[in-house]
Order: C-alpha cells, then sequence, then structure tokens
C-alpha cells in the first residue's frame, strides 16, 4: 500500500470520530485537561491574588526602610524606571492629652507616630470609622492638614472623644477618624504601638524630629513586576556594596515569617490539588485508551492482510493520537476555564477585592498535561496495533492487547512522574506524591493478586451460594484483567480518601497552626520586680493561657571565639542580623510551640544556647560552634547544643536565640508577656495605669489579616477539593464501565446455558461489592500513610491517623463500586442475548 503515514492517519481520525470510537479518549483527555486547567488558572489566580493583597502589608510591591533619610540615589532610580512611590516617616513618641480633658491632668501615651504623604498607600487600603462603634470603611484618603487618625487605644488611654485636640510636641491637632486596619502596620514592637498618623505637612511644627531622634524612613514603590524586581535588584545590589548603612529592602514576604508561612501552606495545598488532579486524569486515559485499542484489533488485522507494514501503521495512530490530543487538549482547556470562573464567582463574598487575569502559564501546563497523558498511558497500547497477526482475521483468539512491556511501563512511569514534578513545584511534596503513588499502585498490584488467589482456594464450590461461586470463578478467571481493575478502582480512590482526609484533618490542623485564640496583646518592658503582680492581674481578669519570657538585648560578637562583624557576610540578611542587636532569652523548659530538630535539649544545661534552624543556616552556624553575645557590656560565650523548629503562625513569644536555663545571672533584663485580652471594657487602659512603665502592643489587626488570608485559602481549597472529587468519580464510573463488553458476552453465555437475571444480578453485585471492598481498603490505608507523610514533613502538622479510615475507606468504595456499576451496567442484563452472541462472533 503506497497511502502515507499522514493520509492514513488523517483518515483514520475522520472515521473514528463519526464512529464515536474516540468519545471516551477525547472525554477523558478533556476531563483530565479540565481538572488541571481549572485548578491551574484558579490557583493562578488566586496566588496573584493573595500576593497582591499581600504587598497591602507592606503597602506597595516592595520598600526600603532607613534609619536616615532615603538616599536622593533611591529617588533617582525610582523616577528613572517610572516606578509610583510614596515615602513614610514614624517614630515613637509621646502623645498628650489637654489639661482640661477629663480631669486627666494631661495624661501622656507612648504611641507609634507615623506621618504620610499623597498616595499612601500605593497598595491596599486603610479602614477607617468616624468613631468608637460606627460603621467602618475602605478609603484611599490620608489625614488632611490639621488632622490627625487613631488607633481605638489611644481615645481610652488618653480619655479623648472625637473631635478633641490631641498634643504632639509643640502642636496640636484633631482627632478625626479611627483606625480600623493600617495596611502596612508591620510586625516590629514600636510598629505594634498604638498609632496616631499625621499628614506629613504637620510634622515640622511638632519639633519631634531632631537630629538625634530614632526615625524610621519608608520609600514605597510600586508599578509593574520586572521594574520592581529591577529596582530590588538594584537596591540590593546597593546594600552589598555597602553604599548605604542602616538600610533595608523589603520584597513582598520579607520580614513576615508568619504571613510567608501561610502564603507557603497556601502553595503546597493549592499545588497539592493540582498534583491528584493528575492522578486522577492518569487513571482515566489509561482505562479509555486501552478500550480503544481492545476495539480496533480487527481493523489493524485488516490492515496487515492488504499488506500495510508495521511502521507506517504505528505512525498513522501516532498522528491520530496527536491530533486527538491537541483537539482534546484544547477542549478541556476551554472548560477549565468556564470552571475556574464558577470558583470566582462562588468567591464573591469571600475574597474582597477582584482576582488578576491569569497568565498564559495554566493554557501551556493544561496543553502539555493532556499529550504527556496519551504519550506516557494512551499510546503504547495503541502502539500495540501494529504488532495485531494477520492471522486474527480468521482467528479472534490471537492477537489481543497484552501487559505493557517493562520499558515501556517503565517510560509510562517515569513521564508521570515529570509531570507530578512539574505540578507540584516543591520537590519534597513531588518526591513525596511521586514516590506515595508510584509505590501504592506496586503494592495494589500484588496484594490484589495475593486476594484473587486466596479468593479462589477459600470459596467452596459445594457449599458456598451459587451467585459467590460465580462471581469469584469470573474474577479468578481471568487473575490479570481482575488485578488492572481492583488497582484502577484502588488508584482512583486513592486519590479520593486523600482529598476527603486533606479535606478534613490537614484543613482542621491548619487553623490550629494559626489558632484564633493565639495571643493578641504583647506587652514589654515588664521590670522583674512587677512580674508577680503584673501575672496577677492577667490571672484575676480571666487570661488562663499567657506566655511570660525575659527578654535580652544582646549583639553578636563573636563565632568560635573570632570577632565577626556584617562586612563578613555576603548575605544581606545575615548581615544585617549581625549589625543589630538580638532579642535573647532564657527558659529552662523548652517553649511548646517550638520543636527540638537537632541536637538535645537539657533543662539547666551551663554554657549552652539554643538557636531557631533558620537562623542557624543564615548565619552559617552548626552544633558545637561557640556564640559570644555582648549584654549590656558583659560577654557570655556558650556552645550551640541544638537546634529548634519555631511555629511562627502561632503568634505567640518566639525567639531566635535561647539560653536552657532558668535563671541568667548578671544581665540586664525585662520581661515580655504575651496573651489574648479579655473582652473587658477598659483592660489596656487599666493595665497602663497600674504598670505606667510598660509598652502594651496590639496585634489584633495584623491576626486578623492572616486569618482572613487563611479563610480565603481555605475556602479556594475547599471548592477545588469539590471539582476534583467529581472529576474522581466520573473515572471510577469509567473504571468500572471499562469492562461493559466483557462482561456482556460472559453472560450472554451463562443466559444462554439456563442462568436467570436474578442469578446474574447477584453476580454482578458480588463481584461490585468484593472489587470496591479490596479497593477501597487498599486506597484508604494507603492514603493515611500518604497523608500522613505530607502532614509531618511538607506542611509540618501534628497529625494522628485513625484506625477507622480503612474500614470506612472500604466502605465506601464497595458503595461506589455498586452505584458506578448500577448505572453504568444497567443495560448489560437486558441486552438480547442473541444480540451479544452474534456480536462476539463478528
Amino acid at each position: 500500500m503506497t497511502i502515507s503515514f499522514l493520509t492514513l492517519g488523517w483518515r483514520s481520525l475522520a472515521r473514528d470520530l463519526r464512529a464515536g470510537e474516540l468519545r471516551l479518549l477525547i472525554v477523558a483527555v478533556a476531563l483530565a485537561v479540565a481538572a488541571l486547567t481549572a485548578v491551574g488558572f484558579f490557583a493562578d489566580r488566586l496566588k496573584g491574588g493573595l500576593q497582591r493583597d499581600a504587598r497591602q502589608l507592606l503597602g506597595g510591591d516592595a520598600a526600603v526602610v532607613s534609619d536616615n533619610a532615603i538616599p536622593a540615589a533611591f529617588l533617582a532610580q525610582v523616577q528613572e524606571l517610572g516606578l509610583q512611590r510614596s515615602q513614610t516617616m514614624s517614630f515613637p513618641t509621646m502623645a498628650r492629652a489637654p489639661d482640661t480633658v477629663g480631669g486627666q491632668g494631661g495624661q501622656t501615651k507612648l504611641v507609634a507616630l507615623k506621618a504620610v504623604e499623597a498616595g499612601y498607600p500605593l497598595r491596599g487600603s486603610m479602614r477607617v470609622s468616624a468613631g468608637p462603634g460606627e460603621p467602618d470603611a475602605l478609603t484611599r484618603d490620608i489625614p488632611t492638614a490639621g488632622e490627625a487618625w487613631v488607633d481605638p487605644g489611644v481615645l481610652d488611654s488618653l480619655g479623648l472623644q472625637m473631635g478633641d485636640a490631641l498634643l504632639l510636641g509643640d502642636s496640636s491637632v484633631r482627632v478625626a477618624r479611627i483606625i480600623i486596619t493600617e495596611p502596612d502596620r508591620g510586625s516590629g514592637f514600636m510598629s505594634f504601638s498604638p498609632r496616631i498618623m499625621i499628614n506629613q505637612a504637620d510634622l515640622a511644627a511638632t519639633g519631634l524630629v531632631q537630629p538625634a531622634s530614632r526615625l524610621t524612613y519608608r520609600l514605597l514603590v510600586a508599578g509593574p513586576d520586572p521594574k520592581v524586581e529591577a529596582f530590588v535588584d538594584w537596591a540590593q545590589t546597593q546594600v552589598l556594596a555597602r553604599n548605604v548603612r542602616g538600610l533595608r529592602v523589603d520584597a513582598l514576604q520579607g520580614g513576615r515569617p508568619e504571613l510567608s508561612t501561610t502564603l507557603e501552606r497556601a502553595e503546597k495545598f493549592l499545588n497539592l490539588v493540582a498534583l491528584l488532579a493528575a492522578l486522577l486524569s492518569a487513571v482515566a486515559v489509561a482505562l479509555a485508551s486501552r478500550g480503544f485499542a481492545a476495539s480496533h484489533l480487527d481493523d489493524c488485522a485488516m490492515l496487515r492482510v492488504l499488506g500495510l507494514p508495521q511502521r507506517k501503521i504505528a505512525a498513522a495512530y501516532s498522528f491520530e493520537f496527536l491530533l486527538v490530543g491537541l483537539l482534546a487538549s484544547a477542549l478541556g482547556v476551554l472548560l477549565g476555564y468556564a470552571v475556574h470562573l464558577g470558583f470566582v464567582a462562588l468567591l464573591a463574598g469571600l475574597v474582597t477585592t477582584s482576582l488578576p487575569a491569569p497568565s498564559i502559564w495554566p493554557v501551556l501546563f493544561g496543553m502539555g498535561m493532556g499529550l504527556t497523558l496519551l504519550i506516557a498511558f494512551g499510546l503504547p497500547p495503541v502502539l500495540q496495533l501494529a504488532q495485531v497477526p494477520p492471522l486474527r482475521v480468521i482467528r479472534r483468539d490471537v492477537g489481543g492487547l497484552k501487559p505493557a512491556s517493562l520499558t515501556v511501563l517503565g517510560l509510562g512511569v517515569l513521564g508521570f512522574a515529570a509531570l507530578l514534578m512539574a505540578a507540584s513545584s516543591d520537590i519534597k511534596l513531588g518526591l513525596i506524591a511521586v514516590g506515595g503513588f508510584a509505590a501504592a499502585t506496586l503494592l495494589f498490584a500484588t496484594l490484589s493478586w495475593v486476594a484473587v488467589k486466596l479468593l479462589r482456594i477459600s470459596v467452596n464450590d459445594s457449599t458456598a451460594p451459587t451467585a459467590l461461586v460465580l462471581a469469584t470463578r469470573q474474577i479468578s478467571a481471568r487473575p490479570a484483567f481482575a488485578v488492572v481493575q481492583v488497582s484502577s478502582l484502588a488508584v482512583g480512590l486513592l486519590a479520593l480518601v486523600l482529598l476527603v482526609l486533606l479535606r478534613t484533618d490537614l484543613i482542621d490542623s491548619w487553623r490550629q497552626a494559626s489558632p484564633q485564640d493565639a495571643p493578641n496583646r504583647f506587652v514589654i518592658n515588664i521590670t522583674a520586680q512587677q512580674g508577680p503582680a503584673f501575672t496577677k492581674v492577667l490571672t484575676d481578669a480571666g487570661v488562663g493561657k499567657f506566655d511570660f519570657f525575659p527578654m535580652i538585648r544582646g549583639r553578636l560578637v563573636a563565632i568560635n571565639e573570632r570577632e565577626i562583624g556584617p562586612d563578613d557576610y555576603t548575605d544581606v540578611r545575615a548581615s544585617r542580623l549581625v549589625d543589630r542587636e538580638f532579642n535573647l532569652s532564657h527558659s529552662a523548659t523548652l517553649p511548646p510551640q517550638n520543636q527540638t530538630v537537632a541536637g538535645r535539649w537539657l533543662p539547666d544545661e551551663a554554657g549552652a544556647i539554643s538557636l531557631e534552624e533558620g537562623i542557624a543556616k543564615t548565619l552559617e552556624l552548626s552544633l558545637g560552634d561557640t556564640l559570644t553575645f555582648d549584654i549590656g557590656g558583659i560577654k557570655i560565650t556558650s556552645k550551640i547544643t541544638s537546634l529548634r523548629k519555631v511555629d511562627w503562625g502561632s503568634m505567640r513569644a518566639n525567639f531566635f536565640a535561647m539560653y536552657p536555663v532558668a535563671q541568667l545571672d548578671n544581665v540586664p533584663a525585662t520581661y515580655l508577656s504575651a496573651f489574648q485580652a479579655p473582652a473587658q471594657p477598659g483592660f489596656d487602659n487599666a493595665l497602663v495605669r497600674q504598670f505606667p512603665n510598660i509598652t502594651s502592643i496590639n496585634t489584633a489587626a495584623t491576626i486578623a489579616q492572616i486569618q482572613q488570608v487563611l479563610d480565603q485559602v481555605t475556602a479556594a481549597v475547599e471548592f477545588l477539593f469539590a471539582f476534583t472529587l467529581a472529576a474522581g468519580l466520573v473515572v471510577l464510573f469509567a473504571a468500572v464501565t471499562a469492562t461493559r463488553e466483557e462482561r456482556a458476552r460472559e453472560f450472554a453465555i451463562m443466559r444462554a446455558v439456563g442462568a436467570g437475571q436474578k442469578l446474574l444480578r447477584q453476580v454482578q453485585r458480588i463481584e461490585l461489592i468484593g472489587v470496591g471492598l479490596l479497593a477501597g481498603f487498599l486506597a484508604s490505608s494507603v492514603a493515611s500513610a500518604v497523608g500522613w507523610a505530607l502532614a509531618k514533613y511538607v506542611f509540618s502538622f501534628a497529625w494522628t491517623v485513625s484506625l477507622w479510615v480503612p474500614l470506612l475507606g472500604a466502605l465506601a468504595g464497595a458503595v461506589l463500586a455498586l452505584a458506578a456499576g448500577w448505572w453504568g451496567l444497567r443495560d448489560v442484563l437486558r441486552r438480547p442475548v442473541v444480540q451479544t452472541l452474534r456480536q462476539a462472533a463478528q
């Protein structure tokens, strides 16, 4: 035959489309791509929205923070790149009430004063109200000249009312608005002090800015990502070159460990959903392609009789599959985009701002997914069609599909592994998913083979019910076929069970990692003499759980008896850490939100110090190194005996460095307390009046922001889970109904020899229930192990596997298999016997 493989492939495609032969394969691939791209589109937009919203916590896309006025070179660089900019100045100072207000005699309060200019903030909005108890609203305005916007605590502490005068240095401003949330509040202690915000035009009149004043200058920039990244790179280069001192550059996740943790977990959750969608996709494509190949065995045998070479047959079907892959992938991308719009509509009430447009990445990845699945799982059984012997034309018992060779199977597994790793974008997450599901597939195949053998031995033909005997014979007569069916069901159920476990246990653990009862007050400058009285006040107010740690200021001056300085490090963060003082603490017991990951924490071990693992990595420190801190002129040298993993998302009192001792003599120290304030009016004001030297820091606004991000991501993950769950149920349906024709022939033969429909219906039910029970039990057992590994090594959660999961999973597998079989195989027993046997003989 002289026909080209391109012409033959195109004609085969047209014929198969008209005959409906490719319908199941196209649906499977389109569903696979739709599942992944729906997740991809929404995840891409959601992550973009989360990053944009997280930028609001900076007030811009990036910020330059300095102890001195922003250098002119930085302002010139911003102008050259065409970026938006806004500058702020903030510093701690004392605010006063006039002597005539409330008879308080000029009450004073330590506050964080912030002067802003037009355009602030560049990202996000402030939320303000006209007074206590009044409804709040978002605004892009700033205080006008002569006005002050204040935190509610300022009014409570100073006894002021809306519209009263507030004294700042040499000037007086009028209280005009209550600040509910402020985008770039920050996480430093002074930033958490009660806020007073004024217009920058009013700052000079206060007389508060003096040569020795401790000011924090912030230059906020915003614009297109490439230009912002160029500015950040340039600014970091200036810092590394030591052209400027006392200056740092904050990008999206810089300096915010609690926000960084939330965003990282959000990305991992969304990537995990994409992995499970990819898994279900592979199952669907493998089942559909094998059914397609089985229906074309006779056609290929006839082509061989007519003289068509094997090479041309293989090339023609490869070309046909390429076109099918492009068509089905394009349909899947369109369907995925439509489905993701449903997600956006459902989240309209949860996401307060519109999501950005998606990038081209989900489209490219979806097209690549469809083609990769066809090559890895769809093409191997189809390529066997080129090897069909011409003898099959007269002998239907030869030339059947064979199990894939080890080479083909290895290539498929490697292709799928690469696909999963690409979808995960996280090495640890990808390795657990790839290794877990690869091991699960082998385990499912092995155990199902053993189960089939044991079933045949255990069922006694003479004493067992007839329906059970027939069902057992059907399963054991084709053990390889039974293994494929059980393994396919088990892999699909594995994804579904894992989805359910993640939806319940892991998301609950995530919420517990950032609990609603997290401390919302940090109090510093508590003296040792005030400690007993302070803790008694908290206890009397009903505060049942609170942190109370000593806080010591110390500068790291030597490592392993060698003096160090900022110039010894090229890493910006490491240089900045060495250039400033550490907040040190000590405790004989390990704080509950800390976990020892290296070494040992021994209570009251002399000469020891424990470091947070992240800072140890940044400073290139390890167990056994000695550190010398200068604490108020006293140098203390200690050996690193343990490394700790700190849960920054807990919002509790955490320290980079801690001495594992109850007492640290001869060093100046104050105390820090963290607790959730009781719902008592005036509690903060009464606490400050009783202990006037303390600084009470209200973190409620920041916790609310973190919880809002958490709630948004959780809601999005739930909707993504719901869609992937639906895709998984379709895959299970395909796995059960893939044996439709084989079952029809077998039942036709049994009906021909006298079996009734009632008996055959019982046989079908027993077979489906047995396969579902085994697949569900295996899937849920492996899902528990994979879920535990993900919780421990990827999401850093404490998760206990329930013993009820395998039992409930087995029951669910039986129900799902029975329901899918009833729907997909309901017409098998209704076909006339003659019609089925004639089709089998053709």
